[in-house]
């Protein structure tokens, strides 16, 4: 790209020699504000193009090239010889014998490969139901992500007269494709009474929960004598189904219930009608709770006013012993939660906030937003008086612990608690041991070397896999040696993870400033706005390019690029493919959309961010009914990833804001006045993309 070094001449002398790069008095200074200036790029050893080649080659399970290229790079001593020797042994994984497997661990002791090996043999050993060789790498797999992997392990245990029940459950229902080793963990022990008809019933709603038929089908097939042409019916014929006479045994009840909440995916409000009807539910009242509480999250998801009311019937069902553990996914009680943020009514609000807070799992309420939001409700239902006076200091209380800088409902409870924002104390620089350490750690530098070649995937995972168990000095100095090579995605995520020193510099960067500054003025923007929400989409990686084909800086889609240079008059030519990832052009069309769509949401950020990740006809839906605070309406945007966002770009923008502007910022301006219908005087731009 014009302007910018490569990141392969940056690294040519670490890559080649494996040496530590010079340090000097510079290195505590501030970070760039653009990228490192130009210089000629180094060539590409013929190893790296054979790198690159071979990732391809596994793709297409090309057995024989593959095979050539781990030769390749093994005689040229290639710094990721490793890599493609990986690629090599997956493709034939299930002949390879145990020894080649071992003498890899070997060669790569302590590596992501060698776990990520680990983690693919343990899988493979599994399908060879190796119980011996199971029980021999486990305890060797540091990563222990693969819930899979933990089934199998979990199997051997139970093979070896262990208790497992409690951990086979939990990683059971946690499953969400269905997968060999799981259900053979759930067979086995079902089998051997460990587990119960309840169990499966339980693992067959969280299937058609997460939207899994075939996962509750081959739970519900643990079943003794069950009549799977009937499971097939209740799951595949829904509304047909329900509509035959029922019969009141446990089975049929259970096939009902499965049934009732696939025909609530697709229409919450016939769902809430079969329920009324009395001739057709047959439910005890546990089972009729968890129909109306899914009903309910249905509803909440379509962002129905009748959402409330479902999740009240659903709760009011409840026998008094189970009040307090319903038994409902977490999923269904977040969205308890966030209906009940959208009551129009406070009596309807807050004490169903509460209540659906209250019922969550530690994990769920490790989510900033549930302490957040069940200190409002306590605040909010506190008796006046001295009488709620414990309530009260309980709100505060979490408040306090919630209050941050650092991320969307932190800076909420901050301005809550009349709290002026301060950036955080910077940590002190990194020394040069501390820089030495970093440069030359090995899977630093293949993390870097695979970057340069375009391999971020694989660059990514190495480079997490080597910053496990880092301390905040350590994790600092990584990060500022990824942003003096301009990989902000690395240097941004590293930063990211410190927990009591903080570097703003490397966790809130500004690279291409001038640019930006120069694009959000012209388009009547904020650049911190600009600055939050390329943060967010990139990491200010100019050649990134989506799965869907958005790129550059701002992920433009070419179409939106063309429509936007024709609406604006900006120079952009379409048959340059490469253009739209000149960071000037991406941010002088993408800071003129953001405009356009900005003004076409009523001038509103939350709403302008959620545009332009899902679209802009996606918010003006949203923003229909009840009139709601922006914070309660941006926790009930529907899709995970655009609820994200948003409070990310928003929070990003408030960060930016003070950096940029050298005074304190505040998140609840940003958010602006209450979120509603448009006014129908107020004209729709239905021409934007």
């Amino acid at each position: 790209m014009p302007g910018r070094r490569s990141l392969s001449s940056l690294l040519r002398p670490l890559l080649i020699a494996c040496s530590v790069l010079p340090l000097g008095a510079a290195h505590a200074a501030p970070l760039p504000s653009t990228p490192p200036a130009n210089a000629a790029a180094g060539a590409r050893a013929p190893a790296d193009d054979t790198v690159v080649e071979a990732r391809e080659l596994l793709r297409k399970r090309d057995r024989q090239r593959l095979a050539a290229a781990r030769a390749a790079v093994q005689a040229a001593q290639h710094p990721l010889a490793g890599w493609v020797e990986y690629w090599e042994i997956l493709n034939r994984l299930n002949e390879v014998r145990s020894e080649e497997i071992d003498a890899f661990f070997g060669r790569w002791a302590g590596s992501y490969l060698e776990d990520r090996l680990r983690n693919d043999w343990l899988l493979e050993l599994g399908r060879r139901r190796d119980w011996a060789g199971i029980a021999r790498e486990y305890p060797r797999f540091r990563m222990n992500d693969d819930r899979e992997v933990s089934c199998w392990w979990l199997l051997t245990e139970h093979q070896a007269g262990r208790d497992v029940r409690d951990a086979a459950r939990a990683a059971w229902f946690a499953q969400r494709e269905l997968d060999d080793g799981c259900q053979t963990l759930a067979s086995t022990l079902f089998d051997a009474k460990k587990l119960t008809p309840d169990d499966v019933w339980r693992k067959a709603r969280l299937a058609i929960e997460a939207n899994r038929p075939a996962a509750a089908k081959a739970a519900a097939g643990l079943i003794d004598k069950l009549d799977t042409r009937e499971l097939g019916e209740a799951i595949d014929n829904p509304l047909p189904y329900l509509r035959k006479p029922a019969a009141s045994n446990r089975q049929r009840q259970e096939l009902r219930l499965l049934a009732l909440m696939r025909v609530a995916q697709n229409d919450a409000d016939v769902a809430a009608g079969l329920l009324d009807d009395k001739r057709l539910a047959h439910f005890t009242p546990q089972q009729a709770a968890w129909g109306w509480a899914y009903t309910g999250r249905q509803a909440a998801f379509k962002l129905s006013t009748d959402a409330v009311q479902h999740y009240r019937k659903a709760w009011s069902l409840l026998p008094a012993a189970d009040a307090g553990q319903p038994g409902w996914s977490e999923e269904t009680l977040v969205w308890g939660a966030r209906a009940a943020l959208r009551a129009s009514q406070a009596r309807d609000r807050w004490p169903l906030v509460l209540k659906a807070i209250n019922t969550m799992a530690p994990s769920t309420l490790a989510d900033p937003a549930w302490t957040y939001w069940k200190a409002r409700a306590l605040q909010a239902s506190a008796r006046d008086g001295a009488d709620g006076e414990a309530q009260r200091a309980d709100a505060k209380r979490l408040l306090e612990e919630l209050a941050s800088p650092m991320h969307f409902y932190g800076q909420l409870a901050l301005e809550d608690l009349g709290r002026p924002f301060a950036l955080p104390q910077a940590a002190a620089p990194s020394t040069p041991a501390e820089r030495d350490a970093a440069r030359a750690t090995p899977g630093f530098v293949r993390a870097m070397h695979l970057a340069a070649l375009g391999l971020r995937d694989e660059a990514r995972r190495e480079w997490n896999f080597t910053l496990r168990g880092l301390g905040d000095r350590e994790l600092l100095a990584a990060a500022r040696w990824a942003c003096e090579l301009g990989d902000w995605q690395l240097c941004i995520n590293t930063s990211d993870r410190t927990r009591t020193e903080f570097d703003v510099a490397s966790r809130y960067p500004t690279p291409y400033a001038d640019e930006i500054h120069q694009a959000a003025a012209a388009a009547g923007l904020e650049p911190a706005f600009v600055f939050g929400l390329i943060r967010q989409e990139t990491r200010f990686m100019a050649t990134l390019r989506s799965h869907a084909g958005a790129s550059g800086l701002m992920q433009l889609m070419p179409t939106t690029a063309r429509w936007v240079a024709k609406k604006t008059g900006v120079e952009f030519n379409p048959a340059r493919s490469d253009q739209i990832y000149e960071p000037a052009t991406n941010l002088k069309l993408g800071t003129r959309y953001l405009k356009m769509v900005l003004d076409d949401l009523s001038g509103s950020l939350p709403l302008a961010a959620a545009a332009y990740n899902a679209g802009p006809s996606r918010p003006r839906r949203w923003r229909d009914g009840p009139l709601l605070e922006p914070a309660a309406w941006a926790e009930n945007v529907p899709f995970n990833e655009t609820r994200d966002y948003v409070k990310k770009v928003l929070a990003n923008s408030v960060l930016y804001a003070a950096l940029l502007n050298k005074q304190p910022a505040v998140l609840k301006a940003r958010l602006g006045p209450p979120i509603g219908p448009r006014d129908n005087n107020t004209p729709v731009n239905g021409e934007l993309p």
